[in-house]
């Protein structure tokens, strides 16, 4: 009985435990990675709505001035149907009827779809989330776990080229820092 006890306990404690964090970087193909380090800084600082990439349909307009990485859906095949866990900030786009976010995206700096230039798709992934969670802040940075999906989404405030469909979402703790 008590092996029974100490296995139950293992398994529980197994079943609560998270993924290893899954970093932005890995989620976009070393040609990528190196073309992002190698540009130059991009201010985020604009208001909102005061910028050329604010088109009569959304924040997909491009900016010329920019290098394509901004626009790149390169993914990485190795991550299609993996459970991660990925750590960024929402941008809802649906909700439930009780308020609860469902549908959001999750990018890797707070403010991105909002602010100007949005993160190349291959920086952003559609959450489906039916349980829902309450967004009170968008600048409140959230844990996503679930299987990755390479899925190319595309709607009038961005495009994505990873999805997930979440098992788990929650507000990032002052106890995970």
């Amino acid at each position: 009985m008590r092996h029974l006890l100490l296995s139950l306990l293992l398994l529980s404690s197994l079943a609560h435990a998270e993924l290893p964090e899954t970093d932005w970087l890995d989620l976009m193909p070393a040609e990528d990675r190196q073309a992002l380090e190698d540009m130059p800084e991009i201010s985020h600082d604009s208001p909102e709505g005061d910028s050329a990439f604010y088109g009569a349909d959304g924040l997909r307009q491009q900016d010329k001035d920019l290098p394509a990485v901004m626009y790149s859906a390169k993914t990485v095949a190795a991550l299609d149907g993996k459970a991660i866990r990925l750590g960024g900030y929402p941008v809802p786009l649906e909700s439930d009827e009780k308020g609860n976010s469902t549908l959001f995206f999750l990018v890797p700096y707070p403010g991105a779809c909002i602010h100007v230039p949005p993160p190349p798709p291959n920086q952003l992934v559609l959450v489906r989330y039916p349980k829902g969670i309450p967004l009170e802040n968008i600048y409140a940075p959230l844990w996503v776990s679930g299987e990755l999906k390479v899925e190319t989404i595309s709607n009038e405030l961005a495009d994505a080229a990873y999805a997930m469909d979440a098992g788990e979402v929650r507000l990032v703790t002052d106890e995970d820092l």
